[in-house]
């Protein structure tokens, strides 16, 4: 399966802004594990401070993007991380109610890639 590119937005609730920027300044070991456990790689976060929009990017390198990212959804602390920070967030997806039950990111069309 060749790479597959992600790229996601999401609305920063800006009373949150500091909050969050600090916690992802020393993302939880179990989290940063899981991440990669489940094939995911060169993963970014970029926000636009003006927009209060988020915008994150990964690399998914594994066989199977639904399980790998089913595995993410039942693991524990990644469950605890997005409790702490689903509630920061404002999803842009219409009616989507948190990270676990998915969606809660809007996954964006890329439109040009060059490597």
């Amino acid at each position: 399966m060749p790479t597959l590119r992600i790229g996601q937005t999401i609305k920063l609730r800006p009373e949150h802004e500091a909050e969050y920027l600090k916690i992802h300044r020393a993302v939880w070991p179990s989290v940063l594990s899981r991440i990669a456990a489940s094939n995911i790689h060169d993963y970014s976060i970029f926000y636009d401070r003006t927009a209060h929009l988020l915008f994150a990017t990964f690399k998914y390198t594994g066989d199977d993007f639904d399980a790998d990212m089913a595995a993410m959804a039942a693991d524990p602390e990644t469950q605890r991380w997005w409790k702490e920070t689903d509630g920061m967030q404002e999803s842009l997806n219409e009616g989507s109610v948190g990270s676990k039950e998915g969606g809660w990111w809007r996954v964006l069309e890329e439109v040009f890639y060059v490597e």
